[in-house]
């Protein structure tokens, strides 16, 4: 899906070969974290591509509220997102390959380990250069977990006191077992 057009219609870099990034999520809920976070991976290049994670992907965290053709719609439909892609189900490095990125962002709260995931990309012939981006520092809402938890808190006041909830959402966990609390 594209976003905005490319970095050439902006009149970036012309002439030029643009610099592509890319930048990856599941991109739930969207919140400020996230645009933060695709706000500072574009300031790295001309063209950002988002690589937006399939459903069927997602297996660190607990699996999407929101279908994951609507996600890219939406992070598709951010100013400072030049392409909106979904996901590889077979094959994570095939989008990524497609569009031969400069750059590969991590989000501060992605848990990849960053050598193995260059030593990937080398063996795979791609030359993008990775790398992570800090944690957004405002107030507010910054997590997709944090949302979802005040949802309930505020308009499902009950479920969050009654045993209904089976443990998963509970109050001083962001809204998941702390066993299972990762941020997203």
């Amino acid at each position: 899906m594209e976003g905005n057009g490319t970095a050439a219609d902006k009149g970036a870099n012309a002439g030029k070969k643009p610099v592509k990034v890319v930048a990856t999520g599941t991109f739930d809920i969207l919140h400020q974290g996230h645009i933060y976070y695709l706000t500072e991976s574009k300031k790295l290049g001309d063209e950002l591509h988002v690589i937006v994670a399939r459903d069927a992907n997602v297996r660190h965290k607990p699996k999407p509220v929101v279908p994951e053709h609507q996600r890219v719609f939406m992070v598709g439909a951010l100013k400072t997102v030049d392409y909106a892609h979904l996901g590889n189900i077979g094959d994570l490095f095939k989008p990524i390959k497609e569009i031969d990125p400069d750059i590969i962002t991590i989000g501060f709260n992605q848990f990849f380990d960053l050598d193995k995931l260059r030593d990937d990309l080398k063996k795979r012939g791609l030359r993008a250069k990775v790398v992570k981006i800090g944690a957004f520092e405002g107030n507010g809402f910054s997590s997709s977990r944090e949302i979802m938890h005040n949802i309930l808190k505020e308009r499902c006041p009950r479920f969050m006191e009654s045993g209904e909830n089976d443990g998963s959402v509970s109050e001083g966990s962001g809204g998941v077992k702390s066993s299972d609390a990762k941020s997203d």
